[in-house]
C-alpha cells in the first residue's frame, strides 16, 4: 500500500471481484429435475390424482422443450417452462410429500382446504400454464406454415382454395356437351 493509497482510503475499501451469475438450465438439468420429482413420486405414497397430474405437467414440459427456441429462450413463457420444470413443481410435491399422508389428506390447513386440496390446485395452474406455453410454440410453428405459404404464393400465384365448400346456394350448371349434328345442307323435313 502506498502513501497515495493510504491518504484516497484505497485500502479500507473492498475489492469487489467480478460476480458471475447462475447458468440457465440446460435441457438436460431440465429433464434430471422431471426424473427426480418422478423419483419422489415413485414410492407410491402419493394418491393418483398427484400422480396424474404431475405425469400431464411432465409430459406437457417434455413436449415443449423442444420448441423453446420459438418461444425465445429469453422470453417469459420460456422461463415459465424451465422455472415449472426446475423449482415450482419440485417445490409443490416436495412440500406435499414432507408432511405425513393422513395429516396432509384430512386436516384443512388453509381456507377448509387439506394440504393434498391445495396441492392438486396447484398442480392444475401448473398443468394449464404448461399448455399455454405449448399452444404459443405450436402456434409459432403454425404462423412460420402460413408465412411460408403467403411467400409461395406471392412466389408462384394463387393457391387452390383446400377444397372449400360453397354452401352459398345452388351448384354450378357444367356446360352442356356438344351435339353431333349433320354439317350439311338441311332439308325442308329437318325444320318440322
Amino acid at each position: 500500500m502506498g502513501f497515495w493509497d493510504w491518504l484516497t482510503g484505497r485500502s479500507r475499501r473492498k475489492r469487489t471481484e467480478p460476480v458471475s451469475a447462475p447458468r440457465a438450465p440446460t435441457e438436460a438439468d431440465i429433464l434430471a429435475s422431471l426424473a427426480r420429482v418422478e423419483a419422489m413420486l415413485a414410492d407410491g405414497t402419493a394418491p393418483s390424482v398427484v400422480r396424474s397430474r404431475v405425469e400431464r405437467i411432465d409430459r406437457t414440459i417434455r413436449q415443449t422443450l423442444p420448441k423453446l427456441p420459438q418461444l425465445g429462450w429469453g422470453s417469459a413463457d420460456a422461463y415459465a417452462v424451465v422455472a415449472t420444470a426446475t423449482d415450482y413443481l419440485p417445490e409443490a410435491v416436495g412440500g406435499y410429500l414432507r408432511l405425513p399422508r393422513d395429516w396432509a389428506n384430512s386436516r384443512p390447513i388453509e381456507g377448509g382446504k387439506t394440504a393434498l386440496m391445495i396441492l392438486v390446485d396447484q398442480l392444475e395452474l401448473l398443468a394449464s400454464t404448461m399448455t399455454k406455453m405449448l399452444d404459443a410454440a405450436n402456434r409459432a410453428d403454425a404462423e412460420a406454415l402460413i408465412a411460408h405459404g403467403r411467400f409461395l404464393e406471392a412466389k408462384f400465384g394463387h393457391a387452390s382454395t383446400g377444397g372449400a365448400l360453397d354452401t352459398g346456394g345452388s351448384l354450378p350448371v357444367p356446360p352442356e356437351p356438344p351435339t353431333d349434328t349433320p354439317t350439311g345442307p338441311r332439308s325442308t323435313l329437318d325444320l318440322e
